[in-house]
């Protein structure tokens, strides 16, 4: 599919280095900003093993966005097949980013349409997609593209004090 010079397509192994450095985008402009958890560096150390094994994968999807024969985006998609207890097959967009000089283009929801387009070719009869509670775009990003809240995912760090109106608690409070 091509639209504004940005065509997105299936990834081939020449693309690699492009999607390891749009991972690392990613991982530094969404997780960086959101989660000190996670390892923003992991993108350069095992992103091209992971994209490697991800594209020999015929449950994996990985596209790239190419623009003038440079990766300036990619989508990563997994199938989960049925299971005792979700006797469904599911799709699970695990990651998209665009540059931000390539957005505003759709291209993230000629993207997404990708996704959703190769997961019910193979079966599934639902996607789902994460997202960080603090990035209310990446949220109305996905409403928008017909994604709706699910779940919620709930935190607690541990070995720290809860602050409760500027003083520190000891305590967790109970939700009623």
């Amino acid at each position: 599919m091509t639209d504004h010079e940005q065509t997105v397509r299936p990834a081939r192994p020449e693309d690699i280095p492009g999607l390891v450095a749009s991972s690392a985008g990613l991982f530094a402009e969404d997780a960086g900003t959101r989660d000190p958890s996670v390892d923003v560096d992991w993108p350069r150390r095992h992103g091209a093993e992971s994209f490697a094994a991800a594209l020999a994968d015929p449950a994996r999807l990985v596209l790239a966005v190419d623009h003038g024969g440079e990766v300036v985006g990619h989508l990563t998609g997994t199938l989960t097949e049925p299971s005792a207890v979700r006797p469904v097959k599911s799709a699970t967009l695990n990651a998209l980013y665009v540059r931000p000089a390539h957005r505003r283009g759709r291209v993230g929801g000629r993207l997404v349409a990708e996704f959703l387009s190769w997961a019910e070719a193979r079966g599934a009869t639902q996607a789902e997609v994460a997202a960080y509670a603090a990035n209310p775009d990446a949220i109305r990003f996905y409403e928008r593209q017909g994604f709706g809240a699910h779940a919620v995912t709930l935190r607690s760090v541990l070995g720290r004090k809860k602050e409760v109106g500027g003083e520190t608690n000891d305590e967790t409070e109970q939700a009623s």
